[in-house]
């Protein structure tokens, strides 16, 4: 049954102080997917676990307690452990290079530089995964890359929220049901948020 179980890992740091920030995004949408499928994720190894079962199939939504720059500890684990395929391993990310609210999906590629992805690249020895970058934009100055990452989303941001992560769940049921091309298309569309709507 590996092949209809599918390994969905949101990144993000554990601790309090780290709740709500933008780089937890990946956390944000997989609790936000817990909640509105009514279940409720379990402390394990390495992580946070949560298990929907969707017409037979099944997803696993991993929250990583590695911290983020060893994310790749805790997804290789739970791959081996639930002998999830490579090709059924998809994981959600923030991206300072897209705007706020944009979502992008590709089945491989680089890292972009983000520490979660070099980590868990550099364990699986391939690149060759799905993944999902939420937007969290660069609005911030030369030097404060780390501080904007690690803080809270802007007031007229919180709103969004729960609007970018059904899109991201959504789209993840789409890569799994229909497949990566039709997710794809569902992802890779613009998204208008308060922040890039056009002027009235």
């Amino acid at each position: 049954m590996a092949d209809k179980s599918y390994l969905v890992a949101g990144l993000g740091n554990i601790g309090a102080e780290y709740s709500g920030t933008r780089h937890n995004i990946g956390f944000i949408v997989l609790d936000a997917w817990a909640q509105a499928s009514n279940i409720s994720f379990e402390t394990r190894r390495y992580g946070d676990l949560a298990v929907d079962t969707i017409k037979g199939r099944k997803f696993y939504l991993l929250k990583p307690s590695t911290y983020m720059n060893l994310s790749g500890n805790a997804v290789r684990y739970w791959m081996q452990e639930l002998e999830i395929p490579l090709e059924n391993l998809i994981v959600v990310c923030d991206d300072l290079n897209l705007p706020f609210g944009t979502t992008r999906m590709r089945m491989n590629g680089s890292t972009g530089g983000h520490n979660g992805l070099e980590n868990i690249e550099w364990l699986l020895e391939t690149r060759n995964y799905a993944r999902v970058r939420v937007g969290i934009g660069h609005d911030y100055l030369a030097g404060g890359q780390i501080d904007y990452v690690l803080s809270t989303f802007s007031i007229e941001q919180l709103p969004e929220l729960p609007g970018i992560a059904a899109r991201v769940v959504s789209g993840i049921k789409t890569w799994a049901f229909a497949g990566p091309q039709k997710a794809m298309t569902e992802l890779n569309t613009k998204i208008e948020t308060t922040e890039n709507a056009p002027s009235q």
